[in-house]
């Protein structure tokens, strides 16, 4: 989600790193620009959100929306973080984190095998929204996040189904990215080896939107789909 200009022009250009966002392996990948960490975090919406459940460690996949400087992330009211982030204090410590796999990077050694990617790694406190206004937007937000322009052509949830959903909020404040590029780093010794090595390229890709058995076939396919 874009930023307001107010909102653009008086953060920071960079987030602050923290012992928990400088990667003790391979650091000079990591980046704190807001620009692309948000460029990062637009692109996906599924993210992993980690948390801590009766002293194990929890990590489950969801759907998510940036709003500026904020996360927010809806499930039912009934799972366990939803219910752990209730309240302004303290709400639930987090860790979430968006990855994008861009190739598969082939060396010649099985050792120097990697992968390039674009990740974001946010450290924080979720807690959930209780503002009525502030709620539904951000599940409006989540909606057009996953295909823009649907919020507007699905019927908004109703007074039951608000009832159960629930929505919690992480702010970008203790934030990284990480990225690989380029092909593989090969040792001197292994270049002569006869073994292929190089990027494979990774793309996502939509196919063609299949309608439900019991759509009315006058209902035609929106646009915004077809800009897919």
């Amino acid at each position: 989600m874009p930023d307001t200009p107010a909102a653009a022009e008086a953060a920071p250009t960079a987030y602050e790193s923290t012992s928990r966002t400088v990667p003790t392996r391979a650091p000079h990948r990591a980046a704190y620009d807001r620009e692309r960490v948000h460029a990062i975090l637009d692109e996906g919406f599924v993210c992993h959100l980690g948390f801590v459940r009766d002293g194990a460690p929890v990590v489950l996949p969801t759907l998510y929306a940036r709003m500026g400087e904020r996360l927010y992330v809806h499930g039912s009211t009934g799972s366990r973080p939803l219910r752990m982030s209730g309240g302004a204090d303290p709400g639930l410590p987090v860790c979430l984190t968006v990855t994008h796999v861009d190739g598969l990077v082939l060396a010649r050694s099985a050792f120097h095998h990697s992968v390039n990617y674009r990740s974001v790694v946010v450290h924080g406190t979720a807690r959930t929204v209780t503002d009525a206004a502030e709620r539904s937007e951000a599940l409006e937000a989540i909606v057009d996040h996953v295909v823009p322009g649907r919020a507007a052509d699905s019927r908004p949830a109703n007074a039951k189904e608000l009832a159960a959903t629930a929505v919690i909020r992480l702010d970008l404040e203790e934030v990284s990215a990480k990225v690989r590029t380029g092909g593989p780093g090969d040792d001197p010794e292994d270049l002569a080896l006869p073994h292929w090595s190089g990027v494979v390229p990774l793309t996502r890709g939509y196919g063609a939107p299949v309608p439900a058995d019991d759509l009315d076939p006058a209902v035609a396919l929106p646009d915004y789909l077809k800009a897919l």
